[in-house]
């Protein structure tokens, strides 16, 4: 009954609505939609250097994959992917639970977590260049007094530097943790009463009652972790620059040094590339979560 009488309504009134969504539409397709399909053409010419671009069909995507470097760099966002949604977003996730148990301090705590997400990410990555330094670095100097350490460089050295590189942003998870918080303290307290009634403890509570009611706001954390872990290129470029050796390099850094050699096309197969490899993959991975089991 309900239904009909909207779609009376939009019937009625639909010069109205689609009057009001016109600007929006505009904006999008302007800001959006129109940029999309330009990097999609131009990735098909051979536009470099301000020259007259012409078409050229699939030769950057072949030469991309061809690229050794290109493919260590999809390796690379696919691990930034995966460790983000499912390292990031479960630590997110335990501490949002802990706080929202209401434990003393609790309200400090949420800040101090939540405070790296305001501070610009140029000036973080600086300061974790700053505790890797090899030679007075404060992670070697911890570890010196330890001696378990003798001046490693963690950013220099191709064993160490990918992970020196993630590890920094992992624990920068205030931006995830206070959404799932915001959701925990929207479920009902009767749930957790009758739970307890029924004998169910602390664990029992947050494995049977808090995930499952959580489930669609994990799904879209998750989602927005693996498509910053696709476009990521900050911190990667001031740490390291994509080395040593590439063994860092991502596909924005990729990216940008083919911009900045005005190989615009060649930029753009990457852009493309990373739209599309992102995409399918947050697809699948929502596909396989939303699943009911």
């Amino acid at each position: 009954m309900s239904r009909n009488l909207a779609e009376r309504k939009f019937n009625r009134n639909w010069k109205g609505i689609l009057l009001f969504l016109l600007p929006a539409f505009v904006l999008y397709g302007l800001f959006f939609i129109y940029p999309i399909f330009t990097v999609i053409f131009t990735s098909l010419t051979d536009w470099s250097n301000f020259r007259t671009m012409h078409f050229a069909g699939f030769k950057n995507y072949s030469n991309l994959f061809k690229n050794p470097t290109f493919l260590k760099a999809i390796r690379n966002n696919f691990i930034w992917a995966f460790v983000l949604a499912f390292v990031q977003v479960p630590i997110a996730m335990t501490m949002a639970l802990v706080l929202a148990r209401k434990p003393k301090g609790w309200k400090l705590f949420r800040t101090v977590y939540f405070l790296p997400t305001v501070i610009s990410g140029s000036a973080l990555a600086m300061m974790w260049k700053a505790v890797y330094n090899p030679t007075n670095g404060v992670l070697n100097a911890i570890l010196g007094i330890f001696s378990a350490n003798n001046g490693t460089n963690w950013l220099g050295d191709m064993n160490t530097a990918l992970v020196a590189v993630i590890v920094q942003q992992v624990f920068y998870f205030g931006y995830f943790m206070v959404i799932i918080f915001a959701s925990r303290l929207g479920i009902d307290d009767t749930m957790y009463e009758a739970a307890m009634i029924d004998g169910a403890n602390v664990w029992q509570q947050e494995i049977h009652v808090t995930l499952p009611m959580l489930k669609p706001v994990l799904i879209t954390a998750i989602t927005l972790a693996m498509a910053y872990g696709f476009r990521h290129f900050e911190s990667t470029y001031l740490l390291t620059g994509g080395g040593p050796n590439h063994v860092t390099e991502t596909m924005g850094t990729f990216l940008y040094t083919k911009l900045s050699s005005a190989k615009w096309a060649e930029g753009n197969s990457i852009g493309t590339t990373i739209i599309l490899l992102g995409g399918i993959m947050i697809s699948v991975i929502r596909s396989v979560l939303s699943r009911e089991k």
